[in-house]
């Protein structure tokens, strides 16, 4: 577990499905479920449109952690885009690794429109992974970057 400094809070992208988990997010919001307000979501038309240089690109600007949320496999308006995004988060969470961070930094989830409930929970527990985790080496905020290999 790592040290948090104080007043600490974490910086974590959401990159989520236009048609499914947008939705589900837009539900939750409306059915007034409680979740924990870390996140800053960006809408795509498709998770199979998150370029692998996405999630890179945030890691060096700050972000603590990542997130891409999508349709359910078979539910895929572009019929195999979440099949694309979730190979793709397969080798970038390799390359985290690789590189000396944490594959626990990014989280790829499948929430329906019907699941703002669903919705809820992914954030927190999100969230909770990242104040485990601490702040990211990348972030120049709290200290130098850390030494990664």
């Amino acid at each position: 577990m790592a040290e948090n400094p104080e007043g600490w809070q974490p910086r974590i992208l959401a990159i989520i499905c236009n048609w499914c988990s947008y939705a589900g997010a837009d539900l939750a919001g409306g059915a007034r479920i409680q979740y924990p307000p870390d996140i800053r979501a960006i809408r795509v038309m498709c998770t199979g449109r998150v370029d692998p240089l996405f999630i890179m690109k945030a890691f060096t600007d700050g972000a603590d952690a990542v997130l891409v949320s999508g349709c359910h496999f078979g539910d895929c308006h572009y019929l195999e885009g979440n099949f694309k995004a979730a190979k793709r988060m397969f080798m970038v969470k390799s390359l985290l690794k690789n590189i000396g961070l944490d594959d626990r930094r990014l989280r790829m989830t499948f929430v329906s429109a019907s699941e703002g409930a669903k919705w809820a929970k992914v954030v927190e527990d999100v969230v909770n992974v990242t104040h485990e985790l601490g702040p990211s080496p990348f972030n120049k905020e709290y200290g130098e970057l850390k030494e990664l290999v």
